[in-house]
């Protein structure tokens, strides 16, 4: 008989050497720049995660804008916020090109910027310093004075919700020129200055006129405007009626503590118009939720939600997935439940910190992809490997909640392939969704323990395809990049596009940064 370990080790011998340590300081691939760039915008959020506090985030996303082409930190922070929904990342990269290339941050910055809290998050990136200047200068001030220009009047009233810097901060910093009386009037009211109220617009009066008089008619303001003022059961309930959908998905328990469900008149009427909104597949997109947002709003609604809303919620998770691919062949999936996914998907932000953690996260995309496949096998891991019985037939919110029951232990990404590899088993495509941290497999020969398992799994399965997604900004992975290793970043849908494209043969090369260099500027 040939002698076992000899041929795994040639088969290690064949693979790349690892070049650098992760985050455990065990053995690790490195990102090109390009791509480390690109997985801190799909992930980062400027806040801590498990391993890197928001400050070594920070230097090192700076540190790679300054190692790629600026044409291409252009289309990353398109692409992250277009297609990933991002915010923090997008507008740092937008300050840094303010320092870098102008005309570059000219051709992108009304996309990039596209509403008030995106306006704020560069505002206060530039005068931080962060990126080397306190001062807006001369062509960012006049981008932030046509972004004014551009709205209407309603429109500018409405972004006036937030600080640090608040809208009427940033008028003050760029001088706007009102061009006719009625623009002149928004500005000297967002200033706090007399103004003729006869010259606001019609959304602005009614608001002033709610606030003298709560009999009046509930105006359809930001929510925000609202909760500061002494509101009846009944007005609560117009402003349910109302709400726009990313409003309704966060304050369902605000409304049950205002007795909305209640008192309000026409209850039925008023529940079976906040669940058709809620699982409106147009408002889903206009919203550009994240399906891991419908997972804080199902698990967070408390008992005084009518379970019709409830069932909303869940219709609303299986549409906001609903461009997972269907995958020919036998997939397996490969959560990471270990105890470093317990750190909250967008880092760790105080008080603002969201309910959603990582193994949440990779729960979802599992338990996502197990609904669209039947014949998907999900294979949770930690620093083993770890048993658990799901349904394909069973919600998504179900199986994902059974998966981010686990949690807990160390990091070790090979397991699942060991057992697959044990078992002999036959396979089309693997697919992990991890923080990619391992360190219980480290050591060995050549390359990492993943590496050296899928070689072997691999040879068994010549077209097999592994897409490892990842989900906190980490500028390495367990797998380089090859014709059959994708490696990608983030948590909004967009990984499910990602998927499908690879899948079928769409992306080849370096992957998901020759998608990025494609996008349009």
């Amino acid at each position: 008989m040939a002698n076992k370990n000899l041929f795994r080790t040639l088969v290690g011998k064949m693979l790349p050497a690892t070049n650098t340590l992760n985050e455990e300081m065990a053995p690790a691939y490195a990102f090109k720049p390009e791509h480390a760039l690109a997985q801190y915008a799909a992930t980062g959020c400027l806040s801590s995660t498990f391993y890197a506090s928001a400050e070594l985030q920070l230097e090192r996303a700076l540190a790679m804008c300054g190692q790629v082409e600026p044409d291409f930190v252009a289309r990353v922070a398109v692409f992250a916020r277009e297609r990933g929904a991002m915010k923090d990342m997008p507008a740092l990269l937008c300050a840094y090109l303010s320092t870098r290339d102008l005309e570059l941050l000219e051709r992108i910055f009304f996309r990039v910027i596209d509403n008030g809290r995106m306006l704020r998050n560069f505002v206060q990136i530039i005068r931080s310093g962060a990126v080397g200047r306190k001062s807006l200068g001369t062509a960012p001030k006049r981008l932030v004075r046509q972004w004014l220009e551009r709205r209407s009047d309603d429109a500018l009233f409405r972004a006036s919700v937030g600080a640090s810097p608040s809208l009427s901060d940033i008028i003050r910093m760029v001088h706007p020129k009102p061009d006719q009386p009625a623009r002149e009037a928004i500005y000297g009211y967002l200033l706090g200055r007399p103004v003729d109220r006869a010259r606001l617009s019609e959304l602005v009066r009614a608001f002033e006129e709610f606030k003298e008089d709560r009999n009046s008619v509930v105006p359809d303001v930001p929510f925000e405007m609202l909760t500061a003022l002494p509101l009846t059961a009944k007005q609560w309930a117009k402003i349910a009626w109302t709400a726009p959908w990313q409003m309704t998905r966060m304050n369902l328990n605000t409304f049950v503590r205002h007795r909305v469900f209640e008192e309000a008149k026409g209850q039925d009427e008023l529940v079976n118009r906040i669940a058709n909104r809620l699982k409106d597949p147009a408002a889903i997109r206009k919203a550009r939720a994240f399906p891991y947002q419908l997972l804080v709003a199902y698990r967070k609604a408390g008992e005084g939600v009518p379970a019709k809303i409830r069932a909303a919620l869940e219709d609303a998770m299986e549409l906001a997935t609903r461009n997972v691919p269907r995958i020919e062949g036998t997939v397996f999936v490969f959560p990471d439940v270990s105890g470093s996914m317990v750190a909250p998907v967008t880092g760790y932000r105080g008080s603002a910190s969201t309910s959603v953690r990582c193994v949440d996260a990779a729960a979802l995309i599992a338990a996502t992809l197990l609904r669209v496949n039947p014949d998907t096998t999900v294979m949770p891991f930690e620093h083993r490997l770890v048993n658990v019985t799901l349904s394909a037939k069973d919600s998504v919110m179900t199986n994902s909640a059974k998966l981010a029951g686990i949690g807990g232990g160390g990091t070790n990404c090979s397991a699942p392939l060991a057992e697959l590899n044990r078992k002999r088993a036959k396979g089309d495509l693997v697919i992990y969704v991890s923080d990619n941290q391992s360190w219980v497999d480290a050591g060995g020969a050549v390359g990492t323990a993943t590496a050296r398992e899928w070689s072997v799994f691999k040879k068994r399965n010549p077209g097999a395809r592994m897409i490892c997604i990842d989900l906190q900004p980490y500028a390495n992975t367990q797998a380089a990049e090859s014709t059959y290793i994708l490696n990608i970043g983030g948590f909004s849908d967009q990984v499910f596009d990602l998927i499908s494209a690879f899948v079928s043969g769409e992306m080849a090369g370096d992957h998901w940064v020759d998608v990025i260099r494609a996008t349009e500027l």
